[in-house]
């Protein structure tokens, strides 16, 4: 889907690495909880507390899940799942423009 109808959305932007990644919340009708965001151009490390599905919306990022050797490419269409409180790598050579499912 191209777009969230219903929702409500927090004003201000969770601004994350000094700029390098910035987000805002939104709450569909159905009372889930997502971010809508764009990491910059940067090499990053994320934690987590809930579980997670990173959906890439446009650009692409290499990511290696924590406890993992291998790093993953992911682009626009694809998404990845990270665990509740665990972490993830993200280098992205361009702007990445996603979308954070959580629960």
């Amino acid at each position: 889907m191209s777009q969230f109808d219903n929702v409500s959305v927090v004003k201000k932007a969770n601004v994350y690495f000094d700029g390098k990644c910035v987000s805002h919340s939104i709450e569909l009708a159905d009372g889930s909880k997502k971010s809508v965001g764009v990491v910059l151009p940067a090499s990053l490390v994320f934690n987590t507390g809930a579980p997670e599905i990173m959906e890439c919306v446009s650009g692409s990022c290499r990511v290696r899940l924590k406890g993992d050797s291998e790093w993953t490419t992911y682009s626009a269409g694809q998404s990845f799942n990270v665990p509740a409180n665990s972490s993830f790598e993200i280098v992205c050579d361009e702007p990445y423009h996603y979308v954070c499912h959580y629960g």
